[in-house]
């Protein structure tokens, strides 16, 4: 008798998905018949990129002797930030003089929006780390979420701002 044969495919998955858990819907086109399939997907918290997701019997072969199919999560790209490992990086246009002078901005998170501080004299490529809000990397421990400065230089100037900077050059 013919045995089941295991099947893998993509599963995208949002980081919100993979922070908090989720069900989706996910189709799923058989190569025999071409016939279309929808299983609800249980998305568990914490899950990672990699990852399988195992639906049992749902493979390919025979009616009771069907293998597996075996999800593996991608995640999808997020506006707001990109994920190394299981930190969450997100990049932060600074004016110029906010990053000579210092200041305030409002953070996106996956928890919600943060203030954080930029001291005077911050650099391009700096990166200012919020403790454990990044993605689950274990059980009960998430990963940090790194806010990386890039500069925001005019393109361009009035004749007075064009005034201005040429006096600071000259001070400097």
């Amino acid at each position: 008798m013919d045995e089941g044969v295991d099947i893998e495919a993509d599963l995208l998955v949002t980081l919100e998905e993979a922070l908090h858990g989720a069900k989706k819907k996910v189709s799923f086109r058989r190569e025999e018949g071409g016939k279309v399939e929808t299983y609800e997907v249980g998305i568990p918290r914490g899950v990672r990129a990699g990852q399988k997701i195992r639906l049992a019997g749902q493979g390919s072969g025979p009616k009771g002797r069907a293998g597996d199919l075996y999800l593996r999560v991608k995640f999808a790209q997020h506006p707001d930030y990109r994920v190394e490992g299981g930190d969450l990086i997100h990049e932060l246009e600074v004016p110029v003089a906010k990053a000579v002078l210092g200041g305030e901005f409002e953070v996106p998170t996956p928890d919600g929006i943060v203030r954080l501080k930029i001291p005077p004299g911050t650099q391009s490529g700096r990166k200012f780390r919020v403790k454990g809000r990044g993605l689950s990397t274990g059980t009960d421990t998430r990963g940090d979420y790194f806010v990386e400065v890039q500069i925001e230089l005019p393109t361009t100037l009035t004749e007075e701002a064009r005034d201005l900077w040429e006096k600071l050059a000259r001070i400097s």
